[in-house]
């Protein structure tokens, strides 16, 4: 399978108008998606970095090409992300406090770790943004999230798939070791899981949902689709921890194994999509 072009685009502006719980009006789905998001500016950055620091060492011109493009593309993301933390501010959650800590801790435990093992971490980071990313071409009910937000999201899932094997291929360039490569996704699992949960419960917590609430409403809402005959997408666990390290431990894995990749241009036209309607939506401007 072929790597497609990477190509960074204009990332989406302005969230102004997004509502607080912009995902069907319902704070649960909302704030699980919001901790996530939280992640992004740091992650990516921290990803770039970490690929980046083997530059040099990458002599395939192709594959030179694609690390850059995976550079700019995912530097768009955090930028379009951290747009999005001022509309969070201005419906009044308290997020800073989260994102210093959350910044401080990672970055002393990058200081900690060999550029190897942040490379390994990355590369299955990334396999697990590409499963979410295929999840919003395939799961997810994106008819009940504000166009603003589909756009943001459908846009940066488009991205992730195009660039899903760069890291993994600058790790089988630079340290191709199987135990490397676990000790990676030991990592990346944990610091992933970890720290978009403590995200998740400190936004339902500013809602005053605590964790046990938040359980027994996610069921409710489960078994009130179910009974509806509508699909509802898996557990975040199952969808894509579960399904993830499953893949990644298998010693033939490779990105590409997952023909996913013409998604990317079904996003991108979702996403182009809800621009328009984002548009549509504008209020109109003072009279000239």
């Amino acid at each position: 399978m072929t790597r497609p072009a990477i190509t960074p685009r204009k990332p989406p502006l302005g969230f102004e108008q997004v509502p607080r719980h912009w995902f069907g009006g319902l704070p649960v789905p909302t704030q699980i998606a919001n901790g996530v998001n939280l992640l992004f500016p740091h992650g990516e950055r921290f990803f770039v970095r970490s690929v980046y620091h083997f530059l040099d060492r990458i002599e395939d011109p192709e594959l030179r090409a694609a690390i850059k493009g995976f550079g700019h593309q995912e530097g768009r993301h955090a930028r379009a992300h951290e747009d999005y933390f001022d509309t969070l501010r201005a419906h009044g959650y308290e997020i800073d406090r989260f994102l210093k800590a959350y910044a401080g801790v990672t970055s002393r435990l990058e200081k900690l770790q060999s550029p190897e093992l942040r490379l390994a971490a990355t590369a299955a980071a990334e396999h697990f943004t590409a499963i979410m990313a295929e999840g919003a071409a395939t799961e997810m009910p994106y008819d009940l999230v504000h166009p603003a937000m589909r756009e943001l999201l459908l846009w940066h899932a488009a991205e992730e798939l195009e660039h899903k094997s760069v890291a993994f291929d600058v790790l089988q360039a630079v340290d191709p070791s199987y135990a490397r490569r676990v000790a990676g996704l030991a990592v990346a699992t944990v610091m992933l899981s970890t720290w978009w949960a403590v995200a998740a419960l400190m936004l339902l917590r500013q809602d005053g949902i605590g964790p046990v609430e938040a359980v027994r409403r996610l069921r409710a809402m489960r078994q009130a689709a179910a009974a509806a005959g509508v699909r509802t997408p898996r557990p975040v666990f199952q969808r894509v921890f579960a399904r993830g390290i499953r893949e990644y431990l298998r010693r033939d894995f490779h990105p590409d194994r997952n023909d996913n990749y013409h998604l990317a241009g079904e996003l991108l036209a979702r996403a182009e999509a809800a621009r328009a309607e984002v548009a549509r939506a504008a209020p109109p401007g003072p009279p000239a």
